[in-house]
């Protein structure tokens, strides 16, 4: 049988996978071969270093959040749901969720900054849309939310043996229902 050619992809993908079970602490080298069933040689002939290959790794991390995200919100009630999908992400991938998480953002000086390079205007100009609100009511809404949502889903994914997702979802039921009141007040 002749020898299996290891490419660069497979590097990642197996990183990927061993992130994904395991953590990102345990994506090793020799982890990686042992999964690719190869020698170490092959995995350093791609890897310059770790730093990089963790970097391709959270790439792939972001790619897979975008996708499970997109493929788990309701498109009725889309606000609601994309927190509910990055809790119920936190409980399905607690690793992938931690990476996305704890990753390094660069760039990033204040929360306007991470609120652009997390969320972009078009999710604003919807929620103002649909809720009929001034689009900087409508990003701060949204930014409460995304805090709110990477803090409950931080301590979801790291609690053992687990808080029970009901009362996740109903405490981000009530940060929502509190952070909309401010929203909708005419008085602010």
């Amino acid at each position: 049988m002749p020898k299996q050619r290891i490419t660069k992809e497979m590097v990642v993908n197996a990183a990927f996978e061993i992130a994904r079970r395991d953590g990102m602490e345990q994506v090793l080298v020799k982890n990686i071969a042992d999964r690719l069933g190869c020698s170490v040689q092959p995995v350093y002939s791609y890897c310059e270093n770790m730093e990089g290959l963790r970097e391709a790794v959270t790439a792939q991390v972001r790619s897979f959040i975008r996708e499970y995200i997109s493929a788990h919100i309701d498109p009725n009630d889309l606000f609601r749901s994309t927190g509910r999908s990055y809790v119920q992400l936190a409980k399905e991938e607690p690793h992938l969720f931690r990476i996305f998480i704890l990753h390094r953002r660069r760039g990033i000086s204040s929360l306007d900054d991470l609120y652009q390079a997390e969320a972009g205007a078009h999710i604003a100009e919807g929620i103002a849309d649909h809720l009929q609100i001034s689009l900087e009511r409508a990003k701060q809404l949204h930014l409460n939310m995304l805090i709110y949502t990477i803090g409950i889903g931080t301590i979801f994914s790291v609690t053992t043996p687990g808080i029970s997702a009901d009362e996740i979802y109903a405490q981000q039921e009530a940060a929502y229902e509190t952070f909309l009141r401010q929203a909708l007040d005419k008085r602010n």
